[in-house]
């Protein structure tokens, strides 16, 4: 599997949760879509492109069980989650309810629009006021990598009258989707992480009550009459699709080569071995755990991830303070990389 991947073979590759990892047959498809492009600009972005995306929102909206016409493809999904912040017209008193456990990015731009009520967990509807407009929960989360309940939490919001945004960064691929029947009013979701897309892949899905509302990140020519939720969001200027179009072959190749079961065991092994090594507890249940596993380090240390590059050439993530370590796996990643790892922290 390794050798189907781009992947320096001297790196012992450990972070795919970061920013992904495109195989060698996506990338070829990609680079095909901008040799495409650049054979003739003016038909292909002015005639041919905008009937492709359709195809490829199509789709993609087949695999995450949603319709094509309700989602839009965006850059990531810190992109999208900003679109969808600013359809909700926020005022700075009105409190946006959301868990201690959520990426910074997406901490930073509800704290630009209104007031962030952050909880744990279990302790999250407790924290609902007269003045909480919204939840905002991951599916997966960045930092800690555990798999929350989304499904619980949009029902008991929607239950209560409030809406529901879904930052599914790292859920695509990572979990099965059906988004009709999650029924958030926004999931914003991530193609070039678990999907293995190129990078700059992306999507928000918008329920359709609150689609004349989305604006585009910036204003363009999709805001020409008759404007639509995927007009404002799509013409955006000039820029390269290319990303975007190939997410049908990344599609392809996850279905092709589905080895989650694998991964998640492994990752659940690995987490095990790393917390008897480094002496510390499990942050949370195993059946949080999927393809991504975080443990506490005895001591805070924020040089270790430049160490154990600079010395084991092992990619891995340390974060909170130096206080956790995140091991990811990928279908390109086996024992022998989680005993390298073993190997450097001894």
């Amino acid at each position: 599997m390794k050798g189907l991947f781009l992947l320096d073979p001297e790196v012992t590759f450990l972070n795919h949760g970061s920013f992904g990892a495109t195989p060698r047959a996506v990338f070829d498809r990609y680079q095909a879509w901008q040799r495409e492009l650049e054979r003739e600009p003016v038909d292909f972005i002015a005639r041919r492109l905008g009937p492709l995306l359709a195809e490829a929102r199509a789709e993609l909206g087949a695999f995450v069980g949603a319709r094509g016409d309700d989602l839009t493809f965006v850059p990531n999904t810190t992109t999208g989650v900003n679109m969808a912040a600013r359809s909700l017209a926020l005022e700075p008193d009105d409190e946006v309810l959301t868990t201690n456990l959520e990426y910074g990015a997406c901490i930073l731009t509800w704290r630009r629009l209104c007031t962030l009520v952050q909880a744990p967990l279990d302790e999250l509807f407790d924290h609902v006021t007269d003045r909480t407009r919204a939840v905002f929960v991951s599916h997966i989360t960045s930092e800690t990598g555990l798999l929350l309940p989304v499904e619980e939490i949009v029902r008991e919001a929607r239950a209560r009258g409030l809406v529901t945004i879904v930052d599914g960064a790292h859920a695509v691929a990572h979990v099965d989707l059906d988004l009709a029947a999650l029924g958030a009013d926004f999931y914003i979701g991530n193609c070039h992480k678990w999907l293995c897309a190129p990078k700059g892949s992306g999507f928000l899905h918008v329920r359709p009550e609150w689609q004349e509302r989305v604006d585009g990140a910036i204003t363009s020519w999709g805001y020409e009459k008759p404007a639509t939720f995927i007009s404002r969001t799509e013409l955006q200027g000039t820029r390269d699709s290319s990303a975007y179009l190939t997410v049908p072959a990344a599609i392809d190749f996850v279905r092709a080569h589905d080895d989650r079961v694998r991964c998640v065991a492994l990752a659940r092994e690995a987490r095990r071995d790393l917390c008897a090594l480094l002496g510390t507890e499990p942050i949370a249940p195993e059946e949080m755990v999927l393809q991504m596993a975080s443990v506490r380090l005895p001591v805070p240390d924020t040089g270790l991830t430049q160490r154990l590059f600079d010395e084991h050439r092992i990619e891995i993530p340390v974060s909170h303070d130096g206080t956790l370590l995140r091991i990811s796996i990928a279908p390109y990643n086996d024992r022998a990389d989680v005993d390298r790892l073993l190997e450097a922290l001894t």
